[in-house]
């Protein structure tokens, strides 16, 4: 049975946590930060290389949503993504990843850039905007990092990946690269509207991936946006597309090809 936008926004909402026994890496540690931006006290986890304490090397960084599912079964809604155990499998191509955990009830607020009639939320701007300007500078100075736009990715599922399409839209010269999971295009239209009405730089790089069986429209949706990106002048080599048989609106879904997404991010195209 195909989701509708009823049950994909209990989804949305409903991200909370659910008993199981702790899974994340001993590169996982997780620190608190004021987000004045917000009115609020974030919790933020991080994932540090393997390598980091015996290189002096600077790494690019990926800032990611909804945190508590990425890395641990103990806080994730129904099974996290298993980024750290991914991660610890790499020698080449590695990264910082920074999960921003979300607001629990004020998740649709915090991951929405525009207001919805029914179900509220649009405050997403003041959210990437706490990244932006809070969060990642504080990264860059407390972490060896690549602060460039090139080497800098924000990566979600659901309104994590329409905050995330918004985010390397909006702000090409803070996020150069994106990871699109199932991103809620139908919540609002400005967001075509948005991508419409801006210059996409050669450099930007947008990964997308859906689910056919996540909700009548997200196939739609999505390859709309496609098509939009290169009416722009956005190239084929700036844009990876995968429409998954059989997915469903979920973390299995998620965690399954983060791999994919990951490396093409961050394999250079020609």
């Amino acid at each position: 049975m195909r989701f509708n936008h009823f049950l994909l926004i209990f989804y949305l909402l409903f991200c909370f946590k659910t008993e199981a026994q702790s899974t994340a890496s001993k590169q996982v540690t997780t620190f608190t930060i004021e987000a004045p931006q917000l009115d609020t006290l974030k919790t933020i986890w991080v994932y540090l290389p393997k390598n980091y304490e015996n290189s002096e090397k600077a790494y690019p960084v990926v800032y990611m949503h909804d945190a508590q599912n990425l890395f641990d079964d103990e806080t994730s809604y129904v099974g996290e993504w298993k980024v750290d155990e991914y991660l610890d499998t790499l020698t080449q191509n590695e990264s910082i990843i920074i999960g921003v955990e979300h607001g629990n009830e004020k998740r649709i607020d915090e991951l929405t850039p525009y207001k919805h009639e029914k179900y509220g939320g649009g405050h997403g701007d003041t959210y990437i905007t706490f990244i932006k300007n809070t969060l990642k500078p504080h990264i860059d100075v407390a972490y060896r990092t690549q602060p460039e736009a090139e080497n800098t990715t924000i990566f979600g599922s659901s309104l994590g990946g329409l905050i995330s399409f918004y985010a390397a839209i909006k702000y090409p010269e803070t996020f150069g690269k994106a990871g699109v999971f199932s991103p809620s295009f139908w919540f609002s239209e400005k967001i075509y509207d948005l991508v419409k009405s801006v210059d996409i730089p050669t450099t930007s790089k947008f990964y997308f991936l859906v689910g056919d069986r996540e909700s009548d429209t997200m196939v739609p949706d999505l390859d709309r946006m496609v098509e939009l990106l290169k009416s722009k002048g956005v190239n084929d080599n700036q844009i990876e597309s995968h429409i998954i048989k059989d997915g469903q609106h979920n973390e299995k879904l998620w965690s399954e090809n983060f791999a994919a997404a990951y490396d093409w991010l961050f394999t250079k195209q020609d």
